[in-house]
């Protein structure tokens, strides 16, 4: 008896000391941004409805970016990611009415299957392209064409691989582009992406009916050129039935100090194809960057996009300071990114 009395009480040791080391693997964090920003136009007035036509930071004056709060929650091998925005910034990246009045980014839950296989079910935002919809996370406030014509988000399962300590897999079927509730349609899109060392090269595809985007082969990347010379390279073409964008952006960026940093985006963006007049854009943005505490950034910012063949803009409304159609238009922008 006293012999099984020590059995059972070494296995309920066992027992107690496994259930604690696995609520010890368990967590859950709390993180976010707030970001405003004044904004004015120098080549055309403020009072026109002057716009460069890419996605987000379009008002002029004083005006609110966005604000998110991102809780994670992960024990052992799965976990879940609730994204919520607010703000200009948060419904344009949610088209302010698919899901919930544009409140969810994300929503999404994964499981690490394997030290190597995670699959991930829910909203995400995508896999393709150089910027993001957090400014916190971009170098410059503003956003580049190529960012304004990809998916922001994407509804769906995909799976990661990590196929050695420098390769990277990864495969997804979601809904069609920007169909970020139902499917109401009956068809399906589908990713791919294949990482090697910080590199990226993405495939999107559906089948570009109801308004669906087609095909896209982008790639991602960049290099440290020295310790504080970073080079960030974006280029990408889209094909739906014959026409669609294409374009490169690239993004040198010097630290000069621990706190600055300095950084141009040169981008050449055009449309191709009989829907279109092969018009074209060369979008100059030169951005600063100051860390104030850790938490908060400042970044002043000048833009200039200059067009050929699409005198008024590819997206927007680019005028003169008289208000006629122009093929260039010019900016600065002052902005506050406090993250936490």
């Amino acid at each position: 008896m006293k012999k099984l009395f020590t059995l059972l009480m070494g296995i309920t040791t066992i027992m107690t000391f496994a259930q604690e080391e696995e609520e010890a693997k368990s967590s859950f964090t709390l993180s976010g941004s707030v970001d405003a920003y004044y904004q004015t136009y120098i080549s055309a007035p403020d009072d026109a409805g002057a716009s460069f036509g890419t996605a987000f930071a379009d008002q002029t004056g004083f005006a609110l970016g966005m604000g998110n709060i991102i809780a994670s929650y992960e024990k052992g091998k799965i976990g879940a990611v609730l994204d919520l925005v607010v703000g200009p910034r948060g419904a344009g990246a949610t088209f302010s009415n698919d899901i919930v009045d544009g409140i969810v980014n994300q929503a999404y839950a994964y499981w690490n299957v394997s030290e190597t296989t995670t699959l991930t079910f829910g909203r995400f935002n995508t896999f393709l392209g150089y910027e993001v919809i957090a400014p916190a996370a971009n170098f410059n406030y503003s956003t580049s064409y190529l960012f304004s014509s990809g998916p922001f988000s994407h509804v769906g399962l995909k799976a990661d691989f990590a196929l050695s300590d420098d390769f990277s897999l990864m495969l997804a079927v979601m809904n069609p582009w920007d169909t970020n509730n139902t499917s109401t349609t009956g068809e399906y899109s589908f990713g791919a992406q294949l990482g090697y060392s910080g590199q990226f090269l993405n495939l999107y595809y559906d089948s570009g009916n109801n308004g669906g985007l087609g095909f896209e082969i982008d790639y991602t990347g960049g290099f440290d050129l020295s310790d504080d010379f970073f080079l960030g390279i974006n280029a990408a073409y889209n094909d739906n039935d014959g026409s669609g964008f294409y374009g490169a952006a690239l993004y040198p960026q010097l630290a000069t100090s621990d706190d600055f940093s300095i950084g141009l985006r040169g981008e050449y963006f055009a449309l191709h194809g009989d829907a279109n007049n092969d018009e074209s854009v060369l979008g100059l943005t030169l951005t600063g960057s100051y860390t104030v505490e850790s938490n908060l950034i400042i970044k002043p910012e000048f833009r200039l996009d200059s067009l050929t063949d699409a005198d008024g803009g590819i997206y927007g409304l680019v005028i003169d300071n008289d208000g006629a159609a122009a093929s260039s238009l010019s900016a600065f922008t002052l902005a506050a990114i406090y993250s936490f």
